[in-house]
């Protein structure tokens, strides 16, 4: 989880008025490639990590970075389950790693990233698709039969700096997507050099919700940095797929799309009265002229801020006056401290606030969050959200990095309404195979689990009765969707 979606009011409008005029995208200074193997040792083995401390894993080809893990017993105690930090100098992003339960010396490698902006990966691990869950804090964690660890080696990340258990110790920040990848692809490097059992193989980028705008430059900046990787001795990273469930790829048609789930029979009846409706239907099209002029056919700082406040105005705030669950169309919304509609959320905080657990995590901060407003708000005065990812998904496409597109069909906020329609207007030299297919069902022993199309290398699929996330609902439908994908096999 999940998209927690600051609108952009009026106090924003103004601080971005008065502060910046057009958007700023970070581009990493070129650093000189050397031999770096030359001075490398590698660890080599996950068998040699302590209990207690941390070991530090260096590369001279990312001078500005290190990472530091432990064993720790943590969660499976079937596999190995490791903790540890990403450093860039004085910022530090928190993961978490767990061996594959199946085969993980072959298995393929999978990172996990939730939204927000701001949300930690820690509610991916322990409510959604991790190897245990938090139902209520007291009790600890429970074993989860379903976890994408089934047969995948995965890691969980806390990311960017201020999320979950990631911190910065003279209040540094990340702003956008861009800077973002940058430390994801660093990190990907030096573990895949220091652990060599893992070079070559399939390595995947997955996540839901804001992982939709994050997911796909993390896979272009992990996919770019090949080239420099092999030229200075290291192996490349096999960059197989990019995952995404219930994603924000593409802010711009998701605003159409908020007004067809809650006012016509897209997945259940209407939500919302008609005389709702009818108004927001009359304001729809200026909404979508205004957002195509401003943020597609010219990113217009100002006048896409603007923009976008206006199509939430007419379709976000009608719908949270409902009280229904923005994350589930069919139920109300929890009233949890969390402001994320579901108990569990607040139960892992508690559980994630013990010092025990901490202790046993080796976590550098007494204070855990499920989700940094601060960061959410940086985010939102860059205005991240609103750039999109779907030229990153057309290049990772023709580059043959295969992508899954899922969405659960209970889904609000980032509904799956929006996704396919952005998947069929993509532009790439797949578009017109794929926009030909007919969504087909497929199936989880014998019954239907949604429907799907599929060409190219690109796969859209829907999770019937599922919310924004897909794990947590449809925890089998949900792994045999993964390890199909992962295995190259037909939904």
């Amino acid at each position: 989880m999940a998209l927690r979606f600051l609108p952009v009011t009026a106090a924003i409008l103004s601080v971005l008025a008065s502060t910046v005029t057009e958007q700023t995208v970070f581009t990493a200074p070129p650093i000189p490639a050397t031999n770096s193997t030359q001075n490398f040792a590698p660890v080599g083995t996950l068998d040699v990590l302590s209990n207690t401390v941390f070991t530090t894993l260096l590369h001279p080809e990312f001078s500005n970075y290190g990472v530091r893990i432990k064993k720790s017993n943590f969660c499976d105690e079937g596999v190995g389950a490791y903790t540890g930090y990403i450093d860039i100098q004085a910022r530090h992003l928190f993961f978490y790693f767990f061996e594959s339960r199946s085969n993980p010396d072959k298995d393929d490698v999978v990172l996990w990233t939730n939204g927000g902006p701001g949300c930690s990966s820690g509610i991916g691990l322990l409510m959604e698709l991790g190897p245990c869950r938090v139902v209520k804090a007291e009790n600890g964690t429970v074993h989860h039969p379903e976890s994408w660890n089934s047969n995948q080696n995965i890691f969980f990340i806390d990311q960017p700096i201020g999320v979950g258990f990631s911190y910065a110790e003279y209040g540094e920040s990340v702003s956008t997507t861009e800077e973002a990848a940058q430390d994801i692809a660093a990190f990907v490097a030096i573990f895949f050099a220091h652990f060599t059992k893992f070079q070559g193989r399939g390595f995947h980028l997955s996540g839901e919700s804001y992982g939709g705008r994050y997911l796909p430059v993390f896979a272009a900046a992990v996919y770019d940095q090949n080239p420099r990787l092999v030229k200075a001795g290291i192996p490349p990273i096999n960059l197989t797929s990019v995952i995404i469930g219930n994603g924000m790829t593409d802010a711009v048609r998701m605003m159409p799309a908020w007004y067809e789930q809650q006012c016509s029979s897209a997945t259940l009846p209407p939500v919302q009265d008609i005389q709702t409706c009818v108004q927001m239907k009359m304001r729809m099209s200026r909404c979508t002229k205004w957002l195509k002029e401003s943020c597609q056919d010219t990113f217009d700082f100002i006048n896409c801020a603007a923009a976008f406040a206006f199509c939430e105005e007419i379709t976000l705030i009608p719908y949270m006056a409902t009280g229904l669950n923005r994350y589930d169309i069919s139920k109300s919304c929890e009233q949890t401290s969390s402001r994320l509609c579901y108990d569990e959320i607040d139960e892992i905080v508690k559980y994630l606030n013990q010092k025990d657990v901490q202790e046993l995590l080796g976590v550098e901060v007494s204070q855990y969050n499920s989700c940094s407003e601060k960061v959410g708000i940086d985010f939102s005065l860059t205005l991240d959200m609103y750039v999109g990812s779907t030229e990153y998904i057309a290049g990772l496409l023709e580059r043959d990095v295969r992508v899954l597109i899922y969405a659960g069909t209970y889904d609000f906020v980032c509904n799956w309404v929006g996704n396919e329609a952005w998947t069929l207007a993509l532009e790439w030299t797949g578009h017109a195979e794929f926009s030909s297919q007919p969504l087909r069902e497929w199936t989880v022993d014998g019954k239907r689990a949604g429907k799907t199309r599929s060409a190219k290398g690109l796969t859209f699929a829907t999770v019937d009765a599922a919310g924004h996330m897909v794990p947590y609902d449809k925890p089998k439908e949900s792994l045999q969707m993964v390890n199909r994908w992962i295995a190259g096999e037909p939904l």
